[in-house]
């Protein structure tokens, strides 16, 4: 694995998440509300996830810290390569990406070498009665080395919208290919 990644960082990563969901959660329903799952938008929920994973990652990681830049790419850079921790659009470095989206098919605001890493979970907004509900769970995760030439663009209709890349049929057997984690 790249930047001296271990199999425990993504492990500690994903239980640091199991564990806030599970406190959460259990004050939101002691208190009569919804679940966390429940209650956020599919984005806002990848989004909130990819964070988390992050944050956990660079504590754990041997090489990699949290990208300073706001918003900057890519989310985890090696620690000191670039000044302050801090790039707007670096090389160095690893993508975090979550998704409910079964084997990892992801949006990106670009095209790009980059190493990206992609968390997959699954939600129960199914079960009857809510309270019953399975807490949120990965399923898959998968970390590749992806080039541009593996992404297609995806034109966004008038006006509105931001465009976006993703991963082709090629780019996704590549990413594939690469999994850290499959739940049987």
């Amino acid at each position: 694995m790249p930047y001296s990644l271990r199999l425990k960082d993504f492990e500690i990563a994903m239980h640091d998440v199991y564990d806030f969901f599970f406190d959460i959660n259990a004050t939101l329903l002691a208190k009569g509300l919804h679940r966390m799952d429940d209650m956020l938008r599919p984005a806002a929920m990848s989004g909130m996830i990819s964070d988390m994973l992050t944050a956990s990652m660079a504590k754990h990681a041997r090489v990699l810290v949290e990208n300073q830049h706001f918003n900057g790419h890519p989310d985890l850079v090696v620690q000191g390569r670039y000044a302050n921790n801090s790039v707007a659009a670096g090389t160095d470095g690893v993508e975090i990406k979550s998704t409910r989206k079964p084997g990892g098919a992801v949006d990106t605001h670009g095209a790009r070498d980059q190493w990206m890493c992609v968390f997959v979970y699954k939600t129960d907004h199914d079960t009857e009665p809510a309270v019953d509900r399975e807490p949120m769970k990965f399923t898959e995760v998968y970390l590749a080395e992806v080039k541009v030439a593996d992404f297609r663009n995806n034109p966004r209709g008038g006006n509105l919208g931001t465009r976006t890349s993703t991963l082709s049929g090629a780019g996704i057997k590549k990413l594939r290919s690469n999994w850290i984690y499959l739940l049987k």
